[in-house]
């Protein structure tokens, strides 16, 4: 599931230009995800929107299997950023810490997998929570100048409190 390369560029170190796109091409590829949990966090509908490719595919699925549920796999930039901030809206504050992050680029299409933990809290009742660390292996494309998530896959390596009270 992670991308375990031994280094984080492939470019030639002496060749400067190809160094400086690889690591523009790193920086946005990364800035794709950190859009995708800010703007969650700030339930911000034009910065998560940013993150997610038009055709773009979200599966929660192996992470809720944990505890029991059964999400559906979620397609579309709209539903997936309708479905996720609907959900949340009024009813439950999140933060995400973004970690561990390992990139394979491929032309105009790259492999991401980093650690995710995510802290959920009834507005309601802050004593009920859910704190999530999860794995997540992340397809990307290029759009322009930026780069955006195709498919992100959402796995669950533990979890405390009870998400069943966050997502169902």
């Amino acid at each position: 599931m992670y991308v375990t390369l031994d280094r984080a560029l492939t470019a030639p170190a002496q060749e400067t230009a190809a160094v400086v796109a690889e690591l523009r091409d790193r920086a946005e590829i990364a800035d794709a995800l950190y859009r995708f949990g800010l703007g969650q966090d700030l339930k911000d509908q034009e910065l998560f929107a940013s993150a997610f490719a038009a055709d773009a595919e979200l599966d929660f699925r192996p992470a809720a299997a944990r505890w029991g549920a059964k999400p559906p796999l979620m397609a579309g930039r709209d539903t997936i950023v309708t479905t996720i901030l609907a959900m949340f809206a009024g009813r439950v504050d999140t933060t995400h810490q973004i970690t561990n992050v390992r990139i394979v680029i491929d032309g105009d299409t790259a492999r991401l997998t980093a650690l995710v933990e995510a802290q959920h809290l009834l507005v309601a009742d802050r004593a009920t929570h859910a704190l999530l660390k999860n794995p997540y292996d992340v397809d990307l494309v290029r759009d322009g100048e930026r780069w955006v998530i195709r498919r992100l896959r959402i796995d669950n390596a533990w979890y405390t409190g009870n998400p069943t009270a966050i997502f169902g």
